[in-house]
Order: C-alpha cells, then sequence, then structure tokens
C-alpha cells in the first residue's frame, strides 16, 4: 500500500472540508464566489478579467488598500494622542509602488517612503509633496542624495559615516539645510526568516549603537543638516509586538543620551507588521501593534524621565499586501511519484518566479484556489510552478487543490500585493504582466503589461548588428 501524500505535507497545513473556500484574512474582504462558483474581487469576476487583461494577472483591491492605509493612520494617532504625542505614518514603497497607489495612500493622509532615486521619481511623478517624503538606502549615490535635497524631500535617513559627508558636501554647494534621522541597528532579530531580518550587528544597514552617537554629534556639527532623530527597523513579517517593544527599549536609551547633545524630536520604529499568506497566519491586529507599541515607547520615557517624542511607523506589507491577487491559466497538471512512494500533483501555471519571486527567495508559503469554477473533486495535495527552466519555480509549495483541476481553468493567489510586482523581472525572457485595479465592480489598468516587443527594444543587437564600428 502506497503511503498518502499527506505524508509529503507541513504540519501546518490540514485537509480543508472545501478545497473551494476563501479563507477569512488571506484573501480581499471583497472577495466571494459568484453564484457559477466564479471568484469576484470588489465586484469584478476573476473569468472576465482574465479574458479582458489576460493572465498573469496582478489584482488589487483599491478599498481594501485604502482601507488599511487609513485603518494604519487612525490606530497610530489615536495611540499617540493617548500619550500626548503625534504619529506619522509612511507608506513603504518597496512592498509596491506605482503613481496610483502612491496616490491613493496619500488620500488616506499617509507620507511615503522610499529608497531609490527609482522610487522617488515615482512617487514626484504621482504628486506627492516631497516634503512628505522619507529617503531610505544603504548606498544612495550622490546623484540621488542631489536630486532628494534639490527636490526638497523631507527627510533623508542616513545610513553610513560616507553618507553624511556626502549629504554635508551637497548642501554646502546648494546651501540647504536637510532633515535627516540616523539609521541605528538596535540588535533585535525578530521572529522571521533570516534574509528578511534587520537588525542583526552583521548587516548592511544602519550604525550599530554603539556607534550612532559619534554620527550624530558629526550631524550636529554640520550647518547643512538637521539631525531630526532615531530610525530602527527590526524585520519583515513580524507578528506580536515583543520585538518592537525590546527593541523600541534599546534605542530609547540612546534616545535619551542624546539629549544632552541638544533636542531629538522624533523616533522612527520602522515596519515589518505581517500578514496572512495562509490560514493558520494570525497577524496582530492594526489597533494593537499601534496602542502596544506606542504604550511601550512612553513607558520607556518615563521610566528615563524624558519626554514621548513624536512617531513615526512605515508599512508596506500590511497596507497592500492582502489587496493583491494573482490571476493564473493553468497549462499542465502531472502526478510525481516521489522516493517514498507518495504523490505529490505538480499543477503548472503562465507565470512563475518572475512575477511572484517570494516562493524561491525566501521559502514564503502561498496558498492557492481555482477561481473559474466550483471544484467537485476531493482535496488533492498540490504544487504550484511557474514555467520557467528552474526546478526552484515555485508559486505555492503546499496547498490542497480540487482534484478535477485541469488546464485551461483559472487559479488565484491571494497576498500578493507586496514583494511580487517590486521583484519582478524578465527571466527567460518573459514580459512582466499588467497590474489591474478594482473596484466597485470596475477595473482599469493601473501598470501596463510589458510584451515581446519591450524586451526586444532592449537588445541593440537587433538594429545594431551591422552598423559600423564606430556607432556601435
Amino acid at each position: 500500500m502506497l503511503p498518502p501524500a499527506d505524508s509529503l505535507a507541513p504540519e501546518w497545513l490540514v485537509v480543508p472540508e472545501d478545497a473551494n473556500d476563501l479563507a477569512s484574512g488571506v484573501w480581499p474582504a471583497s472577495a466571494v464566489r459568484d453564484a457559477d462558483g466564479v471568484l469576484e474581487i470588489a465586484g469584478v469576476s476573476a473569468a472576465d478579467l482574465a479574458r479582458t487583461y489576460g493572465t498573469p494577472l496582478l489584482v488589487l483591491d483599491e478599498d481594501e488598500v485604502r482601507g488599511r492605509a487609513r485603518a494604519f493612520r487612525t490606530a497610530f494617532d489615536q495611540a499617540a494622542s493617548d500619550h500626548g504625542t503625534t504619529a506619522q505614518v509612511y507608506y513603504a514603497g518597496k512592498a509596491f509602488l506605482s503613481t496610483t497607489v502612491a496616490r491613493w495612500v496619500v488620500d488616506e493622509g499617509l507620507r511615503v517612503d522610499v529608497c531609490t532615486g527609482g522610487e522617488l521619481e515615482v512617487a514626484l511623478a504621482a504628486g506627492v509633496s516631497p516634503e512628505s517624503l522619507g529617503f531610505h538606502g544603504n548606498n544612495k549615490s550622490t546623484a540621488e542624495l542631489e536630486r532628494a535635497v534639490i527636490a526638497g524631500v523631507g527627510t533623508i535617513i542616513v545610513d553610513s559615516a560616507i553618507e553624511i559627508e556626502r549629504l554635508a558636501a551637497i548642501t554646502a554647494r546648494t546651501g540647504a539645510v536637510q532633515r535627516v534621522l540616523v539609521r541605528v541597528i538596535s540588535g533585535v532579530h525578530a521572529e522571521t526568516h533570516e534574509f528578511l531580518a534587520t537588525a542583526h550587528e552583521d548587516q548592511k544597514f544602519g550604525f550599530p549603537l554603539a556607534e550612532a552617537e559619534v554620527a550624530v554629534a558629526r550631524i550636529r556639527e554640520l550647518p547643512g543638516l538637521d539631525f531630526a532623530g532615531l530610525h530602527c527597523h527590526i524585520g519583515s513579517q513580524i507578528f506580536g509586538v515583543a520585538g518592537f517593544r525590546e527593541s523600541a527599549s534599546r534605542v530609547l536609551e540612546l534616545h535619551a543620551a542624546l539629549l544632552d547633545g541638544g533636542p531629538v524630536p522624533l523616533l522612527n520604529l520602522g515596519g515589518g507588521f505581517g500578514i496572512a499568506y495562509t490560514r493558520v497566519d494570525d497577524p496582530t491586529p492594526i489597533e494593537v501593534l499601534a496602542g502596544e507599541i506606542v504604550s511601550a515607547v512612553a513607558e520607556g520615557c518615563a521610566a528615563r524621565g524624558i519626554p514621548v517624542p513624536a512617531l513615526s511607523f512605515e508599512p508596506g506589507r500590511a497596507i497592500v499586501g492582502t489587496a493583491g491577487v494573482t490571476l493564473y491559466e493553468v497549462g499542465t497538471t502531472k502526478d510525481v511519484t516521489v522516493e517514498s512512494g507518495a504523490v505529490r500533483r505538480y499543477v503548472s501555471v503562465d507565470g512563475g518566479m518572475s512575477d511572484n519571486a517570494r516562493t524561491a527567495l525566501y521559502g514564503a508559503q502561498f496558498s492557492a484556489r481555482l477561481a473559474s469554477r466550483i471544484g467537485v473533486g476531493e482535496p488533492q495535495l498540490s504544487r504550484v510552478v511557474g514555467k520557467h527552466c528552474e526546478s526552484g519555480d515555485i508559486v505555492v509549495d503546499h496547498e490542497y487543490l480540487p482534484a478535477d483541476l485541469v488546464p485551461g481553468d483559472l487559479l488565484a493567489v491571494p497576498a500578493t500585493g507586496a514583494y511580487c510586482a517590486s521583484l519582478a523581472s524578465n527571466y527567460n525572457h518573459v514580459p512582466r504582466p499588467p497590474i489591474v485595479a478594482v473596484r466597485d465592480g470596475r477595473s482599469r489598468i493601473i501598470v501596463r503589461g510589458e510584451t515581446i516587443d519591450d524586451l526586444l527594444a532592449r537588445d541593440a543587437g537587433i538594429d545594431g548588428a551591422h552598423a559600423p564600428e564606430g556607432d556601435r
């Protein structure tokens, strides 16, 4: 007797009673099935979306983004007010940034955090006020820094001693005064994937706490730099508040010491708030996060006899992640017998690691559901894979899908709004897919999909293969 396929499943993955259900918290709140079992998002049919725009297709629920942005702003405003201070919420654009999304979050009262010259230009093109921008990055070029200073970016988060001197030279040349925060490493390692954790001492971001006082002292010597406070980010996809509480306590020690040399008006505790990718994920509610983190800061300040500073936070994934659903068409399926004798079904789709690299990069777990109809087959352990020439091209590592899944079916993968389009590539010369916003039963393109012609247009050998030597 062969071992059951369930022997290949991780412990956390349970056989669902219904392989068609949409787990609460993993999908946008608007996601439902219509009378024919077709997935709808914000009143728009997945089948209609696929017919209109093709697949793969990233679908963003506008109201989900707006609602989560508004919830973060309200929660942190209230928590800060309860402790006699103020809070600013920056949308971390690296999760996903387009001019449309930038306008959505700004409409809901958020600022925008960027970390490259490209992200800066997108935010400016969206009409975001430069004063409401924060500019991150461990290796900002002189050109990027100069563009930020001249554009009037509100806050630059400095990351190294070299960057301080680069920025000082620019302000001396332009006559500007630039507001800066100093990024520090608190030493707190949040419980997350190793490559997502950004508070180790042995990593590329920020100043160790022991070196930060020297950096601040240098900034205070420079007339073109205005020291506004400290910044710390402990990682990504974090559940709970224990890591934030411990990190805040350590950074407040430095904050208190710096007060002897002048004001330290702002403390930015970064982001990294987690979302649900599977039904077993249990992210901390926004209101709890805000209340407990701000309370921890207030308690730490009271213990040190110092005033509570203004606070800033930088959610990205927690705002846009669950708003995104990627639609694929099933191309082939095959049952593979592994060494133990158990059988796993491989479901190949028309996208893959070029539009969702997170599984390959981080071992990230996702969910999936049949989107074009109700499956009537028994739940079967499946692995959703892409079309790329890589054995690691996995979109969903472990999922139970209906056994009657066939080529031509639509498959939907939720929680793809963050770090999927941002990390997309043209691996194997596959064009990046379009991105569509849905709201109130209507859809519209917000990022055009690439075509093969777009890819060929970058190949200088096509038009220039026979050009004279001097023109090549």
